[in-house]
């Protein structure tokens, strides 16, 4: 997704690489860690290679980004981090509109996330609403509230019967053919037949 906001170009992209990852780890560094004196176990808390990640750039510099992973029945948003000096800009709500639009995509119309008390109404934006009372769970010395947001279901969501091309495609680029179909043009040669014989 890329948008121009003012003389500003703004994106967000799925993390794909290592490197993606490494700005991920120095933004929520920089928010969190330094910023909310947030320890570095508990910022990296063992869920980042079984998650979903979003980095939001502006300028083509890594500016934010969003976490994201899934259960049975909801997807849960979390770890959004935008570096102090893009905070003025509309790239916390461009992430979380990434992360919704790819939970609903995948078929999840329950998005489930633990928003600092303070943060609540920005929240509330997406039509998220509280599921606890405020400061009843805390973590990493802050005041956190439960938040759902219960959306309708996605017309092309990805379900079990899609084109099984589409199910292969990278996480996220499911309307992009993928390297795999590329490879489907090619005569099937079943090279493992020959080692057998």
């Amino acid at each position: 997704m890329t948008k121009t906001l003012g003389s500003h170009d703004v994106r967000v992209e799925v993390a794909r690489s290592l490197s993606d990852m490494m700005k991920i780890t120095a933004l929520r560094a920089a928010v969190y860690m330094a910023e909310q004196t947030c320890p570095y176990d508990e910022e990296f808390d063992g869920n980042d290679f079984c998650a979903m990640h979003f980095i939001g750039y502006i300028d083509d510099e890594p500016a934010g980004c969003l976490r994201e992973r899934f259960f049975a029945d909801f997807a849960k948003l979390e770890r959004l981090a935008v570096r102090h000096e893009f905070r003025r800009s509309t790239l916390a709500f461009d992430l979380v509109r990434a992360g919704i639009q790819l939970a609903r995509r995948k078929g999840y119309t329950r998005i489930y996330g633990h928003a600092q008390d303070r943060l609540v109404p920005f929240w509330r934006r997406f039509g998220a609403r509280p599921v606890s009372k405020p400061g009843r769970l805390t973590f990493s010395d802050f005041g956190y509230t439960e938040m759902l947001l219960e959306t309708a279901p996605d017309p092309d969501a990805i379900r079990l019967g899609a084109d099984p091309y589409v199910i292969v495609r990278p996480e996220g680029a499911w309307d992009e053919p993928g390297i795999l179909e590329r490879s489907a043009s090619r005569p099937v040669t079943s090279p493992l037949r020959e080692l057998a014989a």
